[in-house]
């Protein structure tokens, strides 16, 4: 494992530690961190959130990331011993809405061909 790698596994946990223990603001709270992607210079991170519900709710949970970024990288470089904390960018993750979506059209397709007789050949 390389330590690109190594350093956003642990910004993924120590994010989302904060996130669960250290914010008090309700729009993050069902919010899950997904993935860390950090630049080879190690100093800009995207990090990648999830959150259940609607449209409303992502878009309020990105505001309370983004309004939190500061908070969130002092904690960060406060439990992590880095030269430089990344700078942060959050992003929602979409791979759950399409996972859910192809889940969806795959239950779709499959009760379509049982509703469906069987042909016979002649």
């Amino acid at each position: 494992m390389s330590r690109i790698e190594r350093v956003s596994q642990q910004l993924k946990r120590e994010i989302s530690l904060i996130i669960q223990r250290e914010l008090t603001d309700p729009r993050l709270e069902f919010v899950t961190i997904t993935q860390v992607e950090v630049s080879r210079d190690l100093r800009q991170a995207k990090v990648f959130f999830s959150i259940l519900g609607t449209a409303l709710k992502r878009e309020n949970a990105q505001e309370g990331l983004d309004g939190a970024r500061g908070l969130i990288r002092k904690l960060v470089g406060q439990q992590i011993v880095m030269r430089h904390v990344p700078e942060l960018t959050f992003i929602y993750d979409r791979s759950l809405e399409w996972s859910a979506s192809i889940e969806e059209t795959l239950r779709e397709i499959k009760d379509a061909q049982q509703n469906y007789p069987e042909t016979k050949e002649v």
